[in-house]
């Protein structure tokens, strides 16, 4: 067997055109997935600040620095479960909402100029196989 250096495959597209109802599509896909993503993300954040008393802590520190014994702070008023994910769900279904027709705006947006640019150039290369030790 001879060892023979071969260049890697090189083949040069152009991106000439953006289906618009494909890039829909795949956007709604894509921030369906980040939605999803944000409230599980909200949600394991506020466990782990209340397991670790950061909640409590907050309070307290609230309570020492406004000094009012009578009326007492309670964060957990303010940000109970309930609410931070309801306020997380409200802010994925915003972003999915705007990022579909936003994406395919983008698409038009895009097909508009690469008559005259003739689109962006992509240039994907197959590296050459390694031999085996």
């Amino acid at each position: 067997m001879t060892d023979v250096a071969r260049a890697p495959k090189r083949a040069r597209l152009y991106v000439t055109r953006l289906d618009p109802w494909s890039v829909t599509k795949v956007a709604f896909l894509l921030s369906l997935a980040i939605g999803i993503l944000l409230v599980v993300a909200v949600g394991v954040l506020w466990w782990v600040l209340d397991v670790t008393g950061v909640f409590l802590t907050v309070s307290a520190t609230v309570d020492d620095v406004v000094g009012t014994a009578a009326t007492g702070f309670n964060l957990m008023d303010y940000v109970e479960l309930s609410r931070v994910m309801g306020v997380a769900v409200v802010v994925a279904s915003i972003e999915i909402v705007l990022v579909s027709p936003l994406s395919t705006l983008f698409a038009i947006l895009y097909n508009l100029p690469v008559r005259l640019t003739g689109g962006v150039e992509v240039v994907l290369s197959a590296a050459a196989p390694q031999p085996l030790p």
